[in-house]
Parts: C-alpha cells; structure tokens; sequence
C-alpha cells in the first residue's frame, strides 16, 4: 500500500529525535485524518452509527416504561382500576421493557462489532502501508532511526488509532445523542428537574477539556519512553550471547529496571491525572442526582408530578451513569489517538531520498561497463566532511577490481553507492553509459548484488535462505551455488540437510557458514556486478582460496570489485585501488603496487611477516 493510500503528504523527517516530536503541534489534524480513514469504511461506519442511534432510542424508552408501570401500579394500588386490569398492564409494561432491554442489548451488540470492525479494519490498512513504507526507507533513514522505535509505532501507536473509532467516535456519539435526546424529552416534560439533571454536564465538559490537553502530552512521554524501554529489550535479545559471555546481566536488569520504572513512573502520573478528574466528574453527577431527588420530592408531596414521572428522570440519571463515568475514558481515547497518530503519520509522511526519477527507465546492459566519474558522497550528519572524495575508475565486463584501505577510509560506502543504497552527492556512476540515478531502482538492484560483511539469514530453512532472491528457483541452481561456496558438503551432513531451519540470525552457524551461505546466495543470482565486501573475513585460509576459484570462474561475466583487509583475497584483481580518507592513493595490479613500495607494499610485507 503506498503512502498516497492513507492520505498523507511527504515531508522530510530524518532522525528519531524528529520521530518523537512528531506528536506534537498536529492534534486536530491527526484526528481529521484518523476519521477520513475510518470513513472509508461506510457500510461497517453506517451499521455501528444506526446502531448507536437505535440503541439510544430504546435505552431512552426504558425510563419512559418503568415510569409508566410505577404509575400504573400506584392507580391500581389507589383502587382507580379492577385487580385484573391493573395485572394485565403491569405484565404488557414488563414485557415491553424485557422487549426493549433485549432490542437495546442487541443493537448495543451490533454496534460494538462494527465499530471494531471499522478499527479493525484500518489497524490492517496502516500496518501494511507501515511496513511497505518501511521497506522503501532510505538507508540514511534507518542509519539514524532504531528499530526499537519503529517496532513501538507499528505495535503501541497502531493500537491506540485502532481504539479511537469505537473507543473516542462512537462512545462520543452515544452519549452526546443520549444527553441530546434525553434533554429534549425530560426539559419538555419539566424544565426544572430536567435542567437539574443535566446541571453536571457544562462541569464535565469542561474538565474533560482540561483533561485532554494534560492527558495528550502525558501520552506522548509515555509513548517515548516505551520506545526506549522497547530499544533496551531489543538490544538485550539481539546481543544475549554477549551478555552471558561478559556475565553482564545484573548490569543489563538494572538498565532495564530504570527504562521501565521510568515508564511506570509516568503511568501513575497518567492515573493521578485521570483518576482525580473522573472522580470529579462523577461526584457532579450524584450532586446533581442529590438535587433531582430533593426538588422531585417536594414537587411530589406538592402533587405536581406523580411517582412514575419522578422515577423515570431517576432512571434516566442511572442510565447517564455509565456514560458519565467513561467521559474519561474518552477523553483519553481521544488524546490517545492524537498523539499515537501524529507519531505514526510522522513515520508515513517520511521522505524517500532514493527513489526513482520521474523520467527514470529500465537499466539496458550491452557491454556490461561500471564507471566511477568524479564520485564523492558525504552522509546526511557529516556534510562538511565527504567520506569518499573525487573517486576515477572503469571496470569492464570480465574485470575484476580490489579495493583496499585502512578501516573507516571509505571502502564499504563506495560498495553501497552502486546499488544506490545512497545517492552521489558529487560526480556520477554509470553502467554502460547510463546514469544510475536516472535508471528504475528495480532494474538496477536486479543487475548489482552486494554481499555484505555482516552475513544477515533469515529465521527459515537453508534452503529457502539460499533462494532468497530467486524463490522459484531449481535444487539444481541453488546446489551449484551452495557447492561454489563450499557449503554444499556440510548441508548434506546435516540431518535434514536442505530444509534445517536455521535459527534467529543464523545463530545454529559458525560465522564463517554464514559468510558461506550467503556468497551462495548471491552466486544464485545472475547479477552483472558482484560486489563482496569482506564477505570472507571469518572464513578460513583454505576453504577461501577454494571460494575464490570458484568466484573467479563467477566472475568471467560480469563485473567483480572485492573489499578486503586480507590481501591473499584480492591479489588476483585486474586493478587494485588503495583507499585513504576517501581518495585513491594508489592504483595499479598486485605487481604493479608491489614495485612502488609504497602503501600497498608496506601492508603486503606486514601481512605476509605476520602469516
């Protein structure tokens, strides 16, 4: 689903400090927005509104008959009708008021399933349109986003816009037509009492008021820190074999005790805040109860009303009970959704640095040419500082180029600015001619595969995450593959071989497997550039040179670059390039560098002293 579906406008926002503030300043349009979406729901928006109104009618006949049957049986009781008589209209007004009570719990029930229905409804809208929007985010934006952030706006902000139709709409609803319409029938029968019992509404209101806008920003902390007490959890699961190494877990409990006693401390803050002012609420209301009983008694004794009259604005003020007593409920609903819906619509409004140009068209590979013009690139957070500076080189189909440097001089960017994971800020890529900012992204990430260093698989079999980038593909490719890597052996020894699942992030495999499984994942794919960025640092001597026999065969058609520290890794490059603080110091074959004596000589001699 795109962000267009969920009817939101783009605007940059890079950076969780931006995420968090999102909630603020955009209530009214948050809660406009929230409605649109829920009133693309009209049948389901229909049902539970007629629903509410018929259940307000009927709940407003109630006070009406059990008024009528008290009279009736103070007539018969005064004699006016025969015991039989008398009898037989107690038993139609109590049939009818079971009748009425049935209908009414009916269309309560009608109601309550359509306005969660509704919820329901766009709770499943904006999670797809959170996770597809979170697929297409840039990598910048994930660079400075944590995910514990993003998993507490897709789960505790999606739940509280899910709440606001049935909690915050049509609770609202139902008590503004069951005040409305009772006002209308208890002033038209005796202004006096039906005023007094109404007197507690302009009070209730007004606190309700007071307690939205303290209750909003109170949610709006809270949220913040679930999502740090989320970050602290993540971190924790995701680095538990750390923590047990370093037999850190008191230090981590205690982390987590201060994330969540934070969290705690706000929520009674939130109690304090709501429990005082519902409690307020309510007291107004047995006030003003106290009221309609004191002046319907003595209209009573003066003969103005009769009992049954009395009875029903007392049975009117019984059923407002409930009502009143959820205004905080509400009023909360309400906050809730503003701010959980300015943080979640902050996350869909996000701007996609990388995207495709209007004008942008299929990538076309005639002579399978990568060209690096003047490249230089600097990230969002240090822009006065370029990490890659004025890069020059040509790769050809068949060729294979190394590069090499120091940590932090630039090398794993470069590998990232050709699948575009980000744009050049200075010069431009090209294959065969075509700029890569100006070819669809799709084409171009079909053609360029990166095998990254940190060797990331997925809670499935092995199979399946050797087939990752082509599903449909045959055992025979994914077989060949495995074997390239040198992984096809040790599958066959596991005793499921294939279809083993491997653990959450591969942890069932050495890292060197992991490495091995997914360089088998790429050589699958018939990509036109390969790039492997230190994607065999924790694979041992032997089992690399075998690798990389069989990358080299890979390598016959399509364009290869190798980052490596190890340089028994690259030596067979057609080109190596030395990187230093983003600029090519040195260029040539391993020959080549090896005569200069320079750089690349000393690292050469250090590496092969060391072995």
């Amino acid at each position: 689903m795109s962000n267009d579906a969920i009817g939101g406008a783009t605007k940059p926002l890079n950076s969780v400090t931006h995420l968090e503030a999102a909630g603020r300043g955009r209530g009214l349009s948050t809660l406009l927005r929230i409605t649109r979406m829920n009133l693309r729901h009209p049948w389901q928006v229909a049902f539970a509104i007629g629903s509410t109104l018929v259940a307000v009618i009927l709940q407003l006949l109630i006070p009406q008959l059990l008024g009528r049957a008290i009279d009736q049986s103070q007539t018969a009781i005064g004699g006016g009708v025969t015991g039989a008589e008398a009898e037989g209209a107690l038993w139609i007004s109590a049939l009818l008021l079971l009748a009425v009570s049935a209908l009414r719990g009916l269309f309560t029930m009608v109601q309550n399933y359509f306005a969660e229905a509704v919820g329901h409804h766009v709770a499943y809208e904006l999670r797809l349109a959170c996770y597809e929007k979170i697929q297409r985010l840039s990598f910048s934006f994930h660079d400075q986003v944590h995910s514990g952030d993003l998993i507490t706006i897709g789960m505790l902000d999606l739940e509280g816009v899910r709440m606001y139709f049935s909690t915050a709409l049509v609770r609202a609803l139902l008590l503004t037509m069951l005040i409305g319409m009772g006002a209308y029938m208890l002033i038209s029968t005796d202004p006096v009492l039906g005023l007094l019992a109404l007197s507690f509404v302009p009070f209730v209101g007004w606190r309700s008021s007071v307690t939205q806008l303290r209750l909003r920003a109170t949610w709006l902390d809270l949220q913040e820190r679930f999502s740090v007490l989320s970050r602290v959890m993540e971190e924790n699961l995701g680095g538990i074999r750390v923590v047990r190494a370093f037999a850190a877990q008191t230090y981590e409990m205690l982390k987590f005790d201060r994330a969540s006693k934070n969290a705690l401390d706000l929520a009674h803050e939130l109690a304090d805040i709501h429990a005082p002012n519902t409690s307020a609420m309510t007291l107004s209301y047995f006030f003003a109860m106290g009221l309609v009983l004191w002046i319907g008694g003595n209209k009573l004794i003066a003969g103005e009303i009769t009992v049954g009259k009395l009875a029903t604005f007392l049975t009117f003020m019984t059923i407002l009970q409930m009502p009143v007593r959820q205004i905080g409920l509400i009023v909360n609903a309400f906050a809730r959704a503003s701010t959980c819906g300015s943080r979640l619509f902050g996350l869909l409004d996000q701007d996609i640095t990388i995207r495709d140009a209007p004008d942008a068209r299929p990538l076309k590979i005639s002579e399978g040419t990568l060209r690096f013009d003047n490249v230089s690139f600097a990230y969002p957070s240090t822009e006065n500082r370029a990490i890659v500076k004025n890069i020059n080189f040509e790769a050809r189909r068949g060729e294979t180029i190394a590069i090499v440097g120091p940590p932090g001089s630039g090398k794993s960017t470069m590998a990232h600015l050709i699948p575009r994971f980000y744009d050049v800020t200075g010069g431009a890529i090209t294959f065969d001619g075509q700029d890569i900012r100006k070819v669809t992204l799709a084409t171009l990430r079909k053609a360029v595969a990166v095998v990254q260093q940190d060797a990331f698989l997925f809670t499935t079999t092995i199979e399946n995450n050797v087939a990752y980038g082509d599903p449909w593909a045959k055992e025979q490719r994914i077989e060949r593959a495995s074997e390239s890597a040198q992984l096809h052996n040790y599958i066959l020894g596991l005793p499921a071989g294939y279809e083993t699942v491997v653990g959450e992030r591969g942890i069932s495999l050495s890292g060197g497997q992991r490495q091995r499984l997914t360089i088998a994942r790429t050589m699958m794919l018939r990509p036109s550039v390969v790039v492997f960025d230190d994607s065999t640092a924790a694979i041992d001597a032997a089992t690399e040179q075998r690798i990389r026999a069989a990358i080299r065969r890979f390598a016959k058609e399509r364009v290869t670059i190798i980052i490596a520290h190890r340089l028994s890794s690259l030596m067979h490059a057609d080109q190596i390039l030395f990187i230093d603080n983003g600029e090519i110091v040195e260029r040539g074959t391993h020959e080549e560098l090896l005569v200069k004596r320079e750089r690349y000589k000393a690292l050469y001699d250090l590496q092969m002293r060391s072995e």
